[in-house]
C-alpha cells in the first residue's frame, strides 16, 4: 500500500506569508487554493482511498473533504499533524520567527509557545508514521513544514544533515511514499533530530541565510559567519 502527504491548499495567511499555529483561527482557502485541488484529482487514486488524514486545521480539513467530495466528518483528525506552534510569533510575518530561529536555534521553545521547532517536527513525523495503522491506501493533508522535511530527506545527500529553513512546500503536489518505505524515512528523520539535540546543547551550527530561489524557496540554508539581514529574508 501506499501513503500520498500533501499540504493543503493556499490561504490568504499562507500567501502572505504569515505564521499560524492556531487551529482555533478559521483560516480557509482562497479561491486559487481551491482551484489548485484540481491538481490533487489528477495525481491521487481518489477511487481506491480507504483513509483520508489530516490536521485539526480548517485549511487541512477543507482541502481533504474538496479532494475526497463528501463530508469532512469522514476525516481522520490526528493532532500530531497540527502545524507548529509560534508562540508569540502567531498571526505575524514569517519573517520575524525565522529570525529568532535564526539567533535561537531549533531547540529552543518561543514565547509563548509549546514546542521548539525540532520537537514539532518530531510531533508531525510520529503522525505520519501513525498513518500506517490506517488501511491503504491513505491520503494525509498536512502542512508547510512537514512536507518540506519530507521533500528534503526525499532529495538529500549522503550524511546531509538536517538545516534550520527548508524550501518552501507546494501545495497540493503528493509525496508517494510505498509503505514498506515509510518507516524507514521517519526512522532516519527521528535520527537525525536526536544527532540535533546533541549536537546544539554545544553548538547549533553557523548562521543561515535566507532567500527566495525561483519565488518558491521560503528559506535555504547557506553557511555565513553573520546573521541574515533583512535584504535577506524573504518576504510575503
Amino acid at each position: 500500500m501506499t501513503t500520498y502527504v500533501l499540504r493543503h491548499g493556499q490561504t490568504n495567511y499562507s500567501r502572505r506569508y504569515l505564521v499560524n499555529g492556531d487551529p482555533s483561527k478559521p483560516i480557509q482557502l482562497t479561491e486559487e487554493g481551491r482551484q489548485s485541488l484540481s491538481r490533487g484529482w489528477s495525481t491521487l487514486p481518489l477511487h481506491t482511498v480507504r483513509t483520508w488524514l489530516t490536521s485539526e486545521f480548517p485549511r487541512a480539513q477543507q482541502t481533504a473533504s474538496l479532494l475526497m467530495g463528501v463530508p469532512a466528518a469522514a476525516l481522520v483528525i490526528d493532532p500530531h499533524l497540527n502545524e507548529l506552534d509560534y508562540g508569540v510569533f502567531e498571526g505575524g510575518p514569517f519573517l520575524e520567527y525565522a529570525v529568532w530561529l535564526d539567533g535561537h536555534g531549533a531547540t529552543k521553545r518561543p514565547e509563548g509557545g509549546t514546542e521548539s521547532q525540532r520537537e514539532g517536527i518530531r510531533r508531525m513525523l510520529k503522525g505520519v508514521l501513525s498513518a500506517l495503522e490506517h488501511p491503504g491506501p491513505r491520503v494525509l493533508v498536512g502542512h508547510g513544514l512537514l512536507i518540506s522535511v519530507l521533500l528534503w530527506h526525499k532529495g538529500r545527500c549522503p550524511d546531509e544533515a538536517m538545516p534550520l529553513f527548508f524550501p518552501e512546500a507546494p501545495y497540493v503536489e503528493p509525496i508517494v511514499i510505498p509503505d514498506a518505505e515509510l518507516p524507514v524515512w521517519i526512522t532516519a528523520l527521528l535520527s537525525d533530530l536526536d544527532r540535533d539535540a546533541r549536537q546544539e546543547a554545544d553548538d547549533h551550527g553557523g548562521a543561515a541565510i535566507l532567500r527566495i530561489y525561483g519565488g518558491s524557496a521560503v528559506a535555504t540554508v547557506e553557511s555565513a559567519s553573520h546573521s541574515p539581514d533583512l535584504k535577506d529574508l524573504p518576504h510575503a
